[in-house]
């Protein structure tokens, strides 16, 4: 049962109140004929000739000022805020009153009337008619003060606190119009990333979210059950198994953006849902794929931005290309001291980290005490666009080894403000060199560890029918996101983040 605040109550006995005297304050139909932006522009295009605009709006009351005879409203919709005049001579006294004691800012209303340009310049609907469109039984929550052209003070709600903004993300919306902003903008960056892919002549794609094996990335799956099959199945972490199969079809550029799930930590940076595109092309290697994705990035900037430089947190960031180049190898030399060439081996490597001050995992393979290296000393510099290419071996089971190198694979993730953005191979397409690959990562990490990998015999099958050499990328949609929107926490750029169960 619901347990109603005083407020609450006041308002819930306003509802009743119009339902006795016969207006519903839920109606089922709405009626616009423009939406607040629409009005002011058809305004202002026939304030020249005198021409007289009538329009009939819709939205929630954000602000409200009687003064006896007449009632000023701001009400906000999708495109923005507009102002509502109440005046005697046009409603009469009696409606003006109702207006003031029937509705509360949140309110949904109906207006109807002609535009005019009030003394301080401000486009306002003069209000013929109006009615309720739906009653706010909650108040929005939080409160400040905002000084309208006149130097009048009205309130309107804010809500600033991340935990709750984030829970209640649609008061969030509600209140804060920088919030839908960013959404917006989000749409869009993901709008030019398909935009640039079909240009490219790249196929978009679906593949299965429930998967009956999971794999593509060293990650923990979330586990489900599929009931009439009696079989556990798995929410996908990746696309990639799929889409590569798809490349064996002869469908030679695909991609898909959708969602992916990973049963990990939350973080600043990590949502164990989230939004991932990939693209396999065949015939490319990662050097195309790293001139591929400078263009993409761009292409979006150019887009969504209008510009190729932006700051983030106070740092500014150029993308336009070409973006530096910096081998793994190099460095971690330069961050840390330590040439991983000169320790081929694990036990050798570790001692070199420890002789640093730092302690990793003491069972960690060569590649793990790698990529710990790269995060403790390397990843905090990386804060203009950087590829870093050339990975272990043993922690990039998917990839093509370098020519000349086993320990080393042809591989490069994107950088920029300190994080990953993107991920990418010239990808193994020999079946023999994937089965062993499968097997030595299942005798080389524990069951459970992220980086084991499932043999998956189905696709080794579709690489025994021939998969043409090609590249391969992904990247994280909402770390993209977080940068152009200038977000530090992913939370900031998901509607709808997953969080702690509330006490």
């Amino acid at each position: 049962m619901t347990e109603y605040s005083s407020l609450e109550k006041i308002r819930l006995e306003k509802i009743e109140a119009l339902r006795k005297e016969g207006v519903e304050p839920f109606p089922t139909r709405a009626e616009r004929t423009h939406t607040s932006a629409q009005a002011i522009a058809a305004f202002e295009a026939a304030e020249k000739d005198g021409a007289e605009v009538s329009a009939t709006l819709a939205g929630r009351i954000r602000a409200t000022r009687a003064m006896g005879k007449l009632t000023f409203a701001h009400i906000e919709d999708g495109e923005g805020k507009i102002q509502l005049f109440l005046r005697v001579n046009e409603v009469g006294q009696e409606r003006v009153d109702f207006f003031n004691n029937r509705f509360d800012l949140g309110d949904f209303i109906q207006a109807s009337g002609a535009l005019m340009r009030t003394r301080t310049g401000e486009v306002t609907l003069l209000v013929h008619d109006y009615r309720m469109l739906a009653k706010a039984v909650s108040p929005l929550p939080a409160a400040k003060d905002e000084t309208l052209e006149d130097g009048t003070v009205v309130r309107h709600a804010a809500l600033e606190d991340p935990e709750l903004r984030a829970r209640q993300r649609y008061a969030d919306l509600a209140v804060n119009p920088e919030v839908r902003e960013n959404f917006r903008k989000r749409a869009a960056i993901i709008r030019s990333l398909r935009e640039f892919l079909d240009g490219q002549g790249f196929l978009e794609v679906e593949t299965p979210i429930l998967q009956p094996l999971y794999g593509g990335a060293a990650a923990q799956p979330f586990v489900t059950h599929h009931n009439e099959l009696d079989q556990d199945m798995y929410l996908r972490i990746s696309f990639e198994l799929y889409l590569k199969r798809l490349l064996v079809g002869n469908l030679e550029k695909v991609y898909e953006i959708g969602r992916d799930f990973r049963n990990e930590g939350v973080s600043y940076k990590h949502n164990p849902e989230f939004t991932q595109l990939e693209f396999y092309w065949a015939y490319a290697d990662y050097l195309q794929v790293m001139e591929l994705t400078e263009q993409m990035t761009v292409h979006v900037l150019d887009r969504v931005l209008g510009t190729r430089k932006l700051t983030y947190q106070g740092r500014e960031l150029d993308f336009t290309p070409p973006w530096r180049r910096l081998s793994m190898r190099d460095g971690i030399l330069e961050t840390s001291g330590v040439d991983i060439a000169a320790h081929p081996t694990a036990g050798s490597l570790l001692k070199a980290i420890a002789a640093k001050g730092k302690t990793p995992d003491p069972h960690a393979t060569r590649g793990k005490l790698i990529d710990f290296l790269v995060s403790e000393f390397l990843e905090p510099t990386l804060i203009q666009p950087t590829f870093l290419y050339d990975y272990p071996r043993d922690i990039s089971p998917l990839a093509k080894s370098k020519p000349g190198d086993p320990l080393t694979v042809e591989r490069f993730e994107g950088y920029a403000a300190g994080f990953e953005l993107c991920n990418a191979f010239t990808e193994l397409n020999d079946p023999l060199d994937q089965e062993a690959r499968f097997l030595e990562m299942g005798r080389d990490y524990a069951d459970g560890e992220e980086e084991k990998h499932p043999m998956d015999e189905d696709y080794l099958r579709a690489m025994r029918c021939g998969m043409p050499p090609c590249g391969g990328f992904g990247m994280g949609v909402d770390r993209l996101v977080m940068l152009l929107t200038d977000q530090h926490h992913i939370r900031e750029v998901l509607l709808f983040p997953h969080m702690r169960k509330e006490e």
